[in-house]
C-alpha cells in the first residue's frame, strides 16, 4: 500500500531549524542530518506501522546518528509527521501538535 506522506508545516519548520544548527557546529553537518531523518521518513513509509503508538495514535522513529525523533500518525492512507524533535526537548511541544 502507498501512503501519501504530508509533513506539517511545524514539522518542516523544527527540521530547517535543527539543520541551520548543525550546520553553524559544523558545515556539512546540517546535510548529514537531513539525510538521516529522510532515511527515517523512507523507512516510515515503506512500513510505518512498526513502530508502536506512543500517545493517542502518535508513532516515533528515531534517527541513528542524531538524538531526535520524527513523530507520526497514519491515519486514512496518510502518513502525518507532526514533529522532529531532539529527544531531551518537552514532549508537551509535540503533543500539542496532535
Amino acid at each position: 500500500m502507498d501512503y501519501e506522506l504530508i509533513i506539517r508545516p511545524e514539522a518542516k519548520a523544527d527540521l530547517l531549524d535543527a539543520f541551520h544548527w548543525y550546520q553553524e557546529q559544523r558545515q556539512g553537518l546540517g546535510h548529514d542530518f537531513k539525510l538521516c531523518v529522510e532515511e527515517v521518513i523512507f523507512k516510515i513509509q515503506r512500513n510505518p506501522f512498526v513502530h508502536k503508538e506512543i500517545f493517542q495514535n502518535v508513532r516515533r522513529s528515531v534517527t541513528k546518528r542524531f538524538p531526535f525523533g520524527v513523530f507520526y500518525t497514519v491515519e486514512n492512507e496518510k502518513i502525518i509527521v507532526l514533529a522532529v524533535m531532539h529527544a531531551r526537548r518537552n514532549p508537551m511541544k509535540w503533543k500539542n501538535r496532535i
